[in-house]
């Protein structure tokens, strides 16, 4: 997850990330730590929500609510997606552009 966990970095001055994170209650670390947990966790057996609760020591109503906002599951698979692309900055275009479409701002 060393590159989902530097796209996340990178965006944690961004108003988008810093929109969830007002919604939710945390601060933009921790939803971007929260992010990179439930990706992590998607991939793995078992729940999703379970899974990044346990590395994150967020509470899974917390995490639901994060999943949620990503568009559910399914987001978690576009996510992983992104990352097969041809390149950080690419990547985080796609990443910034679909978390902005996800809060209604480009």
């Amino acid at each position: 997850m060393g590159l989902l966990d530097g796209i996340l970095g990178q965006m944690g001055d961004n108003p988008i990330l810093t929109n969830l994170a007002e919604k939710i209650g945390l601060s933009p670390e921790q939803v971007s730590q929260a992010i990179a947990a439930l990706s992590a966790a998607h991939g793995e057996p078992g729940d999703t929500v379970a899974g990044a609760a346990d590395s994150t020591g967020l509470s899974p109503d917390v995490l639901q609510q994060i999943l949620g906002h990503l568009g559910g599951e399914g987001a978690l698979a576009n996510i992983g997606g992104l990352l097969g692309g041809d390149g950080q900055d690419g990547a985080l275009g796609n990443l910034g552009g679909m978390l902005g479409g996800l809060f209604g701002k480009s």
